[in-house]
């Protein structure tokens, strides 16, 4: 009889408590993927709502554009020589021989060409003009190493100036001698 006994315990259904636990168990699960997929779609939402109202300016209207594409690079001057100015006034015999390169908004068809990524004609002399009057007009102590992120940014506004806002990224210098 005690073998019989064994039978029948094991053969009758599961204790309540026992398939309990199992609910519990599978509405955890459930609530856990609701609550994973509930927080990646606010994520979503804050990540997708923020990142569009992040300023990044427009070219067209004068502001700088935060992020830009790579834009076309022209050096300044002779190709090989670069620029050739005579700075700190007319008397004071100093000569500044630079290689400037200009980085440029492709998307300003009045300054660069889509065909020759060149700068167009008129567009050529204003930037030849400005650097030229820009580097004539700077004083000699302008030109140290500590002030050169200074210059560089004080050039490229006088080109945004005369080209419209936006016309210019940025000013790389390659080589600069004060003689």
């Amino acid at each position: 009889m005690p073998d019989e006994e064994k039978d029948i315990d094991v053969a009758t259904p599961a204790p309540p408590l026992a398939q309990s636990k199992r609910k519990q168990i599978i509405l955890i699960i459930v609530l856990v993927i609701i609550g994973l997929a509930l927080a990646a779609g606010i994520s979503l939402f804050v990540v997708t709502k923020f990142m569009g109202e992040i300023p990044v300016g427009n070219a067209e209207d004068g502001g700088e554009p935060r992020y830009h594409d790579s834009g076309v690079f022209i050096k300044l001057g002779d190709p090989k020589e670069g620029v050739l100015v005579n700075v700190g006034g007319p008397r004071s015999g100093k000569y500044l021989k630079a290689s400037i390169i200009v980085e440029f908004n492709p998307a300003r068809k009045s300054v660069v060409n889509d065909e020759t990524h060149a700068l167009q004609p008129d567009a050529e002399v204003k930037v030849n003009d400005a650097v030229t009057q820009f580097l004539r007009a700077t004083k000699l102590e302008d030109f140290d190493a500590d002030k050169q992120d200074e210059f560089k940014k004080q050039l490229k506004d006088a080109l945004n100036a005369t080209l419209g806002g936006g016309s210019v990224y940025d000013v790389y210098i390659t080589s600069f001698l004060l003689q």
